[in-house]
């Protein structure tokens, strides 16, 4: 089984940027794909941005489209989120996120293993 860790979290001004890092242990074999979810205060789980295996197809949700990127080093067994002009509604606690067989990326219950979460905070 693998397990997540975040990192790279922490408090910024709207405008502002933050990369958020996933570091992979365990079963880091896989194949994996990987997500990044986010889950702001009396919300649900918010599909943010994944990325296939080997890294060929991505997806991001609407929201964060053009100031969000998703990468990942398989090397290091590393996911990444490059957030660029954060805004107040990205304040979230964000999670990352591994399964093997993804047919819906926005379906929290898709993934096989999760990050503890790290919070984001955007102030205006």
């Amino acid at each position: 089984q693998v397990r997540l860790a975040e990192s790279g979290g922490g408090l910024v001004q709207a405008g502002g940027s933050l990369r958020l890092s996933c570091a992979a242990s365990g079963d880091t074999v896989g194949p994996y794909a990987k997500a990044w979810f986010r889950q702001a205060a009396g919300k649900d789980y918010e599909f943010v941005a994944g990325i296939s295996q080997k890294g060929s197809t991505i997806y991001y949700a609407d929201s964060v489209k053009g100031r969000f990127t998703i990468s990942r080093d398989n090397a290091k067994s590393m996911l990444y989120l490059q957030m660029n002009n954060l805004r107040p509604e990205d304040t979230a606690v964000y999670y990352c996120a591994a399964g093997q067989i993804i047919t819906d990326w926005s379906r929290p219950s898709e993934y096989d293993a999760w990050g503890q979460g790290i919070r984001v905070t955007v102030s205006s």
